[in-house]
């Protein structure tokens, strides 16, 4: 609740307008029966038809100002809704842009899709609904039991009877039904992410014939959801029930005491107890809004304390002093180094172990070694997606812990593993938000021999890409993203096999041109091909997060077992350009 209180604040005056509205329109339509009663009791037995008249034109007045007030008060409570969920959404998407790398592994991915989409839609529509029903609904209560006394004290004590028992439902019905909602978002997440995981695998699951197997486990993860559902809907299915028999047992309690009272001479009169009925009815209505929104707390109770749980999180990757960390003197054959560093992803096995090697200003550092080798792991800990559990790595003499995260990052070219493409032009995607002049960009392309096929583009560099790329090829994407690196100039250019899809003339077409126009760029080159680091200063082979091997490739084809391996099985041995 707090968490809605909090962004319903910048709205405060037009909440407060929103419920004076709410207020005055709840009153005109509690006074009809009221009047209707006086009209029953009072005007028609005078038989007197100006005033009956008279009277039916202010209920007919107090009815159509019930009726505008109240269309003006939804109208505003759903403007305030839908705008203190937008910033809502703002600030949990800014926030999961500032998550750490291993905050985003904790909280999954798919969880985040479900708490920026479902989440803020529960509490979205439990917003607009506490600022239609929050004032109206406890106004009919109160004040039909206020107006109701004053007509029939009687009947009102009838009426009250029944109602501890509605509220004693509501209550432990609602206790229960948060934690059962905050079980059905954890099985959202769980649908997100297979939806999530096989619509970016179509083609291999149908290039594999697994489109059974794939359905077979949707439809795993979606009986689990019904489930979580079924078992929240039982659970709350028994509210309304509940007070319809309760409210039901107050309205035949209500009729047969007035009843009663008629049939003995009493005081009360018809038109007293036709107002009480409509009383009591909207009593009920009340009281049925009221078990709506507690039905709707439990849902957006569940989704706000997730929603709170990304916008608490802390820095967890602060930026540390120099005084902690204390810069080295800059030395241009050590422009970046790793100082003994250690790294684990679960904290129980080493990732990386002591690794230590450095990269002379404007050099060229290959890495080579097999799948789970700890390849990728050293561009991460290097641009800071995580943070090295012991040892230190610097860029320029500067711990990178003390380097601001957007200086730091601005250091970077990146054209990672797995990157993606989005929807938009070629250039929008290679300027990607940046000043980048026209010249510079054809540079880039032309770098990354990207210019061949996107010359032949009709529209050229306003070709519009689909999301991920798809409507380009394995090699033309991967090119797309070495441009898009480019383009920023940056100071470190990093390529994590960022050539696998090119052929092997491209690629050497590829670092050629980068030997060329990469000026003073540092680069770092991870590939599992040997063509494709053999020209670096230094390589770097790795294995299970060891160093095995640093040396020019004609050193290591002479002093490393493994990597003489490596190039015979890929090249025969041979030096191929």
């Amino acid at each position: 609740m707090k968490l809605m209180l909090r962004y319903l604040r910048p709205y405060g005056r037009n909440v407060s307008l929103v419920l004076l509205i709410k207020f005055l329109g709840t009153l005109a339509e509690l006074f009809l029966p009221y009047i209707l009663s006086h009209i029953l009791d009072n005007v028609v037995p005078r038989e007197s038809v100006p005033q009956i008249f008279l009277w039916g034109g202010i209920m007919i007045l107090f009815a159509l100002v019930a009726f505008g007030l109240n269309v003006w008060a939804n109208q505003r409570a759903s403007a305030v809704a839908r705008d203190s969920t937008r910033d809502i959404r703002h600030d949990l998407f800014e926030k999961t842009l500032a998550l750490s790398s291993r905050q985003v592994d904790r909280f999954t991915v798919p969880s985040l899709e479900s708490r920026i989409t479902s989440d803020t839609f529960h509490v979205s529509r439990f917003l607009g609904m506490m600022q239609r029903m929050g004032v109206r609904a406890p106004i009919l209560l109160i004040g039909g039991l206020i107006l109701t006394a004053t007509m029939d004290l009687d009947l009102t004590l009838v009426m009250l009877a029944v109602l501890p028992f509605i509220f004693c439902a509501v209550f432990f019905i609602a206790r229960k039904g948060i934690p059962l909602y905050s079980d059905v978002q954890a099985q959202v997440d769980d649908m997100t992410r297979v939806v999530r995981e096989d619509s970016k695998g179509i083609r291999v699951i149908k290039a594999l014939s697994r489109v059974q197997y794939e359905k077979d486990r949707f439809d795993g993860v979606n009986a689990d959801l019904v489930r979580a559902e079924k078992k929240a809907g039982i659970t709350m299915a028994a509210s309304n029930p509940s007070m319809n028999l309760f409210l039901n047992l107050g309205l035949t309690a209500v009729i047969f005491v007035g009843a009663l009272i008629l049939g003995t001479g009493g005081s009360s009169e018809v038109g007293v107890i036709i107002a009480f009925t409509q009383y009591f009815t909207l009593i009920a209505n009340a009281l049925m809004s009221i078990t709506r929104i507690f039905i709707m707390y439990t849902k957006a109770a569940a989704s706000a304390n997730r929603i709170d749980e990304v916008l608490a999180c802390e820095e967890d990757m602060p930026l540390a002093s120099a005084q902690t960390y204390p810069d080295r003197a800059y030395d241009e054959n050590r422009y970046i180094e790793f100082d003994h560093v250690n790294f684990s992803y679960n904290k129980t096995k080493n990732n990386i172990s002591d690794m230590s090697f450095s990269i002379p200003k404007g050099g060229t550092l290959g890495i080579i070694g097999a799948t789970g080798s700890g390849k990728s792991t050293i561009l991460q800990l290097l641009m800071r997606f995580y943070d090295v559990d012991s040892g230190a790595i610097r860029i320029g003499g500067r711990d990178v812990r003390t380097i601001p995260m957007g200086e730091l990052r601005t250091k970077f070219g990146a054209a990672l593993q797995n990157d993606i493409l989005f929807s938009g032009t070629v250039k929008q995607n290679l300027t990607f938000g940046r000043d980048v002049s026209e010249e510079g960009l054809r540079s880039s392309v032309e770098t990354a021999q990207a210019a061949e096929f996107v010359d032949r583009l009709a529209e050229g560099m306003d070709y519009e890409l689909t999301a991920k790329g798809s409507n380009l090829s394995g090699g033309q994407r991967q090119r797309l993203l070495i441009a898009r690196a480019l383009a920023g100039d940056p100071e470190i250019l990093i390529l994590d096999d960022s050539s696998s899809a090119l052929d092997y003339k491209t690629d050497a077409n590829l670092r050629q041109a980068l030997d060329e126009s990469a000026g003073t760029s540092t680069r770092i080159v991870v590939a599992q091909r040997v063509s494709s680091v053999m020209s670096s200063d230094q390589i770097l082979v790795l294995e299970e997060g060891q160093t095995v091997a640093l040396g020019t490739h004609e050193q290591l084809m002479e002093t490393c077992d493994i990597y003489r391996e490596i190039s015979h099985s890929q090249m025969g041995g041979a030096i191929l350009e």
